[in-house]
């Protein structure tokens, strides 16, 4: 046992040498989430983590003291140890792929031992897949039969010793989803380079291996008002909102668009934490783009509200690279491990937003599922526009809900247009089964932890009327449409234009482009398929022309925003006038929320409150839906948009927010319906208990791990992937590295060997390349590539556990001068579509044959 080795590590030169021992590792893991334990409140540790947590963080890796594992290492290194080897060789390491790797012997080590319900699936789990043990136990001949079992039940009994600890009894599934989260972690951090060297005492680098990983509990400014956080008094709702949310429960609150949800459920997140009723904050948003956005309104609040000294105040809300640059989350979170993206780490920080796909996946069958529940126990999740979720989403997000009650987090949901229907579904309600009156708006409903949520249900908070104001609605064709926004936008307005897919997005974009030359007008394009530093760049711009602080430069010229739903979501953008693709009820309001947002906005004499709707003729939408609404009825379902054209068609002007709950009900209370409307009812219904289905499947604890990248948190039937896309890259003639120029001509050098960089520099090198990627519909990506002709790029991107047989989600590319996508060899990237790609329009594609 003692010559069994956990690790090795690589020099600066490329050498392998030994590293920790199995037992040091173990040891060394068990102390982490022991001393992570220690910085925990103590209501959060008395619920979730009993004594003795830190045995089966520490008995994870028992299953290395394995034949085929020590085999796999021992080759690996550079020094041949010629009697280990010869001891293994009639031991074949590839065959670990069978059971999982060394976890698989772990778990059916701890089966053999009875160290109770959930641990050994616990250990076997925790590089994030549940192993295949149903040919294989503990004494099996490929684990080394007897001999080597009696060597791991030693090293179990050595553990307990050294940790003077032994297994906690685990009650229920949950309990063991965050223990497996906490041993998962732990072993990451113990992995780190601080504990890299055996020949270093590590006992004094366990506190400074949880700083350098970020678990520092944020130091807040006591006793600060609304006012002195954010420098204005609080809306009746805000103070209301911050008045119920005083203890861990699920609060909900449902307000227009503009009115501070964002700001009330920050400000009663502080007080929570003052309170030291909640550990942390997960800000959680429907896409990339709305969680990117937020972050510049969640700094200026931590801003206000950490103590100088916190070193949260740069760089733990987590955005873009800074928390990839200065914290090391060891292993797994070092460059071309799992979990070093930003938008994974996230959700284990103390201050973080990101998007709500990271939070489902805690309650789902999904790698690493479990590091997700223990990141988010005992935090204040803030779920921000859960009104634009279906059926498949909406499922997942319920069980989500109620998991983070037992978690003892704190739930804040934020709406603008929530039917009583659905709220009563996250709150874990019975549904109404007779009619009542439409319920006040805006509205808080409140049930804090103590409530049963069926006995007792929930409170409803009415609050005061806010007053309305009157936005023009009129129908009209593209054509008159196009013409219309070219003579507002020389007259200087600032005019968004929503359509509902990236492709009629580019294509309107274009019209417009083309016409605007030489009229003084600006026109730019804003949806998800730009690279992530594309994007960034696009944002800052022109979400920054249409926001609030935007005064100095918002009259010097007309302007023409064209974006899809993502201007519909948590940005704080100000159009003068607005046109909209048809779209479902609660998604044309939210576009509404876009227009005249800020009282104090100067806008030209000629602006008008007014939205277009391009919408086909009701009676042929009802007969044909596909050919009516064209691509959005591929976005939306038809029942839902003919039903909501059906309640739009007659307006000429909605006043708001009098009307939101009177329209959302309208389009979505049932009735009787005519033969096809019927037949769409009956479609939807179909496709609502299927995607329901589904759901469940991917929520189900039995059936296979899904890969994180495959993972469905919302329902498409199409798989995406992601993109790498580069100007040039060219390898050395010796194989020790890789230039590549990136699309903004800058030019990296990466040594195939990452780790012999300095660690900051190697996780900068990552961070810049994750910026140059995108993700696209799988058959509109370049094709795939083998691993093999990747793998420079394995220091650098996750590709894949070999052991777990996870295929290669990563497609890399060159765009050339003329902006079209190529292979690596120059060859054509899609067989179907012809790809193109620039800073202005985005990954472009068009079916082969088609004129371009």
């Amino acid at each position: 046992m003692n010559q069994c080795l956990a690790k090795s590590r690589r020099t600066g030169e490329g050498a392998v040498l030994p590293g920790q021992s199995v037992l040091s590792h173990c040891h060394i893991v068990g102390e982490v989430a022991r001393a992570i334990m220690a910085r925990m409140p103590d209501w959060l540790r008395l619920e979730l983590f009993p004594a003795g947590a830190e045995l089966i963080a520490a008995a994870h890796d028992i299953g290395k003291v394995s034949p085929t594992f020590q085999k796999k290492i021992y080759s690996a290194l550079s020094q041949e140890n010629e009697a280990v080897l010869s001891s293994l060789r009639g031991f074949n390491s590839d065959a670990e792929k069978l059971w999982g790797g060394h976890g698989g012997v772990s778990q059916a080590t701890a089966e053999e031992q009875k160290t109770g319900k959930y641990i050994p699936e616990i250990l076997g789990q925790h590089h994030g897949f549940s192993p295949n043990l149903a040919l294989y136990q503990a004494t099996s001949e490929v684990f080394g039969g007897q001999p080597w079992q009696t060597q791991r039940i030693e090293l179990l009994s050595q553990l307990r010793q050294a940790l003077a600890a032994d297994f906690p009894v685990v009650i229920d599934g949950l309990q063991a989803r965050v223990l497996a989260g906490l041993t998962t972690v732990s072993d990451w951090i113990g992995s780190g380079s601080l504990f890299e060297d055996p020949g270093i005492d590590w006992r004094p680098r366990i506190e400074q291996a949880l700083d350098s990983a970020g678990f520092i509990q944020p130091r807040l400014k006591p006793g600060l008002s609304f006012v002195e956080v954010f420098g204005f008094p609080p809306k009746p709702a805000q103070t209301r909102l911050i008045e119920a949310a005083n203890q861990p429960g699920v609060y909900v609150l449902e307000a227009p668009m503009g009115l501070g949800k964002t700001e009330a459920a920050l400000y009663a997140a502080y007080q929570l934490l003052q309170k030291n009723l909640a550990t942390g904050i997960y800000f959680a948003l429907p896409t990339q783009l709305t969680s990117d956005k937020i972050h510049e309104r969640a700094n200026a609040f931590l801003e206000r509200v950490l103590e100088d000294g916190s070193p949260h105040k740069q760089a733990l809300l987590v955005h873009g690279n800074a928390w990839l640059k200065q914290f090391e989350m060891g292993e797994e979170g070092d460059p071309g491990g799992a979990w070093f993206a930003q938008g994974k780490r996230g959700i284990l920080a103390p201050l973080a937003v990101g998007t709500v796909d990271q939070a489902l996946m805690a309650v789902m069958n999904v790698k690493h599922g479990f590091v997700r529940s223990f990141g988010l126990a005992g935090k204040v999740v803030i779920l921000d526009e859960v009104h634009s979720y279906d059926s498949f989403t909406g499922t997942i997000l319920d069980a989500l809900v109620k998991a983070l009650r037992q978690l003892h987090c704190t739930v804040i949901i934020l709406s603008a247009t929530l039917t009583r229907e659905r709220r009563d579904k996250l709150l874990g309600m019975a549904p109404q089964k007779t009619a009542c009156p439409l319920s006040p708006y805006p509205l808080i409903t409140a049930q804090p932890h103590s409530r049963d949520p069926v006995d007792v249900g929930a409170m409803e908070i009415a609050v005061e009327q806010i007053p309305d104001v009157l936005v023009a609605v009129a129908h009209h064709p593209e054509n008159d449409a196009i013409e219309e926004v070219l003579r507002r936008a020389e007259e200087g307005q600032q005019i968004l234009w929503i359509e509902n897919s990236i492709q009629d997005a580019q294509d309107i974009y274009q019209k417009l482009a083309a016409r605007t030359p030489g009229m003084g007008v600006s026109c730019g394009l804003l949806h998800s398929r730009f690279t992530k530093a594309d994007r960034g760049a696009i944002e800052d711009a022109w979400v920054t022309f249409f926001g609030k602080d935007a005064a100095d430069t918002r009259g010097q010229q007309g302007r023409i925003l064209v974006g899809t739903q993502v201007l519909e979501q948590s940005l704080d953008i100000d159009a003068d006038f607005l046109v909209t693709r048809i779209a479902p009820t609660d998604m044309l309001l939210q576009r509404l929320g876009r227009l005249w947002r800020h009282s104090e906005t100067a806008r030209p004499a000629t602006a008008q409150r007014e939205a277009w709707i391009l919408s086909p003729h009701l009676p042929t939408a009802v007969v044909s839906p596909e050919l009516a609404f064209g691509a959005t009825a591929k976005v939306y379902a038809p029942y839902v948009l003919c039903r909501s054209l059906t309640v739009w068609r007659d307006i000429s002007q909605v006043r708001l927010p009098g009307q939101i709950r009177e329209l959302i009900e309208a389009t979505y209370a049932a009735q009787d319906e005519n033969e096809h409307m019927a037949r769409h009812l009956h479609n939807l219904e179909t496709t609502r208990g299927r995607l329901a289905g589904l759901a469940l499947q991917g929520l189900s604890k039995g059936g296979t791990t899904q890969p994180e990248e495959k993972a469905q948190t919302r329902h498409n039937e199409i798989e995406s992937t992601e993109v790498l896309l580069f100007r040039a890259c060219s390898h050395d003639s010796v194989g020790k590295g890789t230039r590549v120029t990136l699309l903004n001509d800058e030019r990296l050098w990466l040594p195939h060997n990452g780790r012999a960089l300095q660690r900051k520099q190697w996780r900068k090198i990552s961070a810049k390349l994750m910026q140059n990627t995108l993700k696209v519909a799988d058959y509109l990506a370049p094709s795939a590539v083998s691993k093999k002709r990747i793998e420079w790029l394995g220091d650098y991107f996750y590709l894949g556990r070999p052991e777990y047989e996870e295929s290669v989600m990563l497609r890399v590319a060159l765009v050339d001068e003329s902006g079209s996508v190529k292979l690596l060899d120059n060859g054509m990237a899609n067989p179907n579509y012809h790809v193109s790609y620039d800073n202005v329009v985005g990954y472009r594609t068009t079916k082969t044959g088609t004129k371009i």
